[in-house]
């Protein structure tokens, strides 16, 4: 038995890297190591940064059972009384009459939705949106200026009746005097 010669070996293994199977068990095995992955950073974390990753974890599958209720809620029947008119109908038109699919009742229940919110919807679209670095100046803080997490206002802003700041120290936005207004006039067309 005769050993293949180095060119020969490299390029089976070429052949093999380009295969398409060997890329989709390639994808396959990284899909299967990633929940593995995902715990055992979860088991090593800790403090803040164990919280913010819960809460992301949390979020992901809410969405998750959300999106599978949905498709399992999509085309279940249900019995649609309004659908029941005066006088006696054909049989081959019984089932197809009074039922209304899942599908069509949660889209017009989106509809009312989007009718109530547009009555109360501001034409604030119009208005030009304002950069961050426009409308803050970053405020360096401590002994030696290095921590830059405060920021001070440029711009008017609406404070409320009510309005208290908080302790010197723990504030992050720092409003000015002259730019906080109590009263806003704002123009809507009902």
């Amino acid at each position: 038995m005769s050993r293949p010669t180095s060119t020969s070996a490299q390029s089976i293994l070429l052949q093999l890297t380009n295969s398409p199977s060997l890329a989709s068990s390639r994808s396959r095995k990284r899909t299967a190591r990633e929940s593995h992955k995902n715990s055992a950073v979860a088991q090593k974390l800790y403090g803040i940064k164990a919280k913010l990753h819960h809460a992301k974890r949390h979020a992901e599958k809410v969405q998750l059972k959300k999106t599978l209720k949905a498709h399992d809620e999509r085309n279940v029947k249900q019995s649609d009384d309004s659908a029941a008119k005066q006088g006696a109908l054909p049989t081959y038109l019984l089932d197809r009459e009074g039922q209304r699919d899942a599908k069509a009742l949660s889209s017009s229940i989106k509809e009312r939705r989007k009718d109530k919110a547009a009555k109360y919807s501001v034409p604030l679209p119009k208005v030009r949106g304002i950069a961050e670095e426009e409308m803050f100046k970053v405020i360096k803080t401590g002994s030696k200026k290095s921590k830059s997490w405060k920021r001070m206002v440029n711009k008017a802003t609406f404070v409320g009746e009510g309005f208290t700041r908080k302790p010197v120290k723990m504030e992050r936005f720092i409003r000015p005097m002259a730019l906080r207004y109590k009263k806003a006039n704002v123009t809507h067309r009902e």
